[in-house]
């Protein structure tokens, strides 16, 4: 999942733009994580710089990071991409490698999968996809890969999700196809 930590370890500059912009959000949308306060998650991002490394990357992919809540079982923040639609950084890929390897022609830029890992971050799943739509409508121009459960995967789909006439709907696709309207959305333990 990460890459070596030389890598991972902002500017001081890029970590206080990129701190100043997660605050701000977070301020903004305080619907998302009521009874959360800033302080407690900037103490874990500063314990944490690789996380923050993260964010970024979500934020540089047009991810528009926020919080979206805390596991109750581990007290991690949980942070997950709340773009109105699928960021446009992460469009035109795949599921996975297996889905990019077994393209011969008309190849997408990379896999869904591949890029959360490169991020250091998840893909939704589809409980935290319809969890992070009850925080606000998200995806109702776009859709994003979730992640897919083994049995779909081992016969060859994918899922997707999106937000059409009021409802959340999931979906399945071939898991190497790969669209200008899809990409995915991460979440981020911290």
């Amino acid at each position: 999942m990460a890459k070596n930590m030389a890598q991972e370890i902002l500017s001081k500059e890029l970590r206080q733009k990129t701190l100043e912009i997660l605050r701000d959000r977070f301020t903004e949308n305080q619907g998302r994580h009521r009874g959360l306060k800033w302080e407690a998650i900037r103490k874990r991002l500063d314990k944490e710089p690789e996380k923050l490394w993260s964010l970024n990357e979500m934020e540089k992919t047009g991810g528009e990071p926020d919080v979206i809540g805390r596991d109750k079982t581990t007290g991690e923040y949980l942070f997950a991409d709340c773009s109105a639609e699928t960021p446009k950084g992460r469009m035109n890929l795949c599921y996975d490698r297996e889905a990019l390897d077994s393209r011969k022609t008309t190849r997408p830029k990379g896999s869904a999968a591949e890029k959360a890992a490169a991020m250091g971050v998840e893909i939704l799943s589809e409980e935290q996809y319809r969890y992070l739509q009850k925080l606000g409508e998200f995806d109702s121009k776009t859709s994003s890969w979730i992640l897919t459960p083994a049995d779909v995967r081992s016969l060859g789909g994918a899922l997707f999700a999106d937000r059409r006439y009021g409802r959340i709907f999931v979906y399945h696709n071939s898991a190497p196809s790969y669209y200008s309207s899809r990409g995915f959305r991460g979440i981020l333990r911290i």
